[in-house]
């Protein structure tokens, strides 16, 4: 692969070669924060150049978003847990958002996107295809009977897409004043609920 330095190891794989540019970036962020950690810093971690790390990422907000991905597995079997016993569409997706907006902020890798000064990367991140598709998945392991709720799996991908959008508005902009947990579930359950209430998605 052409690889200099990277600690006189040079990686055996794309793959690999990813996860410890991945890795290196968490060091950073450990000791300078995430607003001040730059590609180059992640290349003098590596011992490489910025040119090898560009290879690999295109931007620092492009690493950013692995780690925090990588940071998601644990959050979503968390969240699915939390949800357990609610089968109502309606409920099971309001209380979904809002264990998010409760849970994210304090989430170490997952709240790094909402720090960066390039704010936008996370909503660019979360309303890209892989997320949407990736938000689908969740919804599917939500313990809710879609099908019954006349919710089919094509419609999951819509339904995802929407909670992305506003789950991202309410991190990144939440209301001023801010609202509490109480208000933002009336606003859901009042404007969000309805369209999984009556029988799933209206056709046009």
């Amino acid at each position: 692969m052409g690889h200099h330095g990277w600690g006189g190891r040079p990686p055996a794989s794309e793959a690999e070669a990813r996860q410890r540019i991945v890795d290196a970036t968490v060091r950073c962020i450990d000791r300078h924060g995430v607003a001040k950690t730059t590609l180059s810093d992640v290349a003098n971690e590596l011992g490489v150049t910025r040119q090898t790390v560009y290879r690999h990422f295109g931007r620092i907000s492009d690493i950013i978003g692995e780690v925090a991905a990588q940071g998601a597995e644990s959050f979503v079997d968390r969240l699915i847990a939390h949800l357990q016993g609610i089968g109502d569409p309606a409920e099971a997706v309001v209380e979904g958002m809002l264990f998010c907006v409760r849970t994210i902020p304090n989430e170490p890798r997952l709240s790094l996107l909402l720090q960066l000064e390039d704010s936008a990367a996370f909503g660019r991140g979360a309303t890209t295809a892989d997320a949407i598709a990736y938000g689908a998945e969740m919804l599917q392991r939500f313990p809710v009977d879609w099908a019954a709720a006349g919710v089919g799996e094509d419609d999951l991908d819509g339904l995802a897409e929407i909670v992305m959008r506003l789950l991202t508005s309410l991190l990144q902009h939440p209301s001023e004043p801010p609202r509490d947990e109480a208000e933002v579930r009336a606003v859901l359950n009042r404007w969000l609920a309805p369209g999984l209430s009556t029988g799933g998605p209206r056709r046009v």
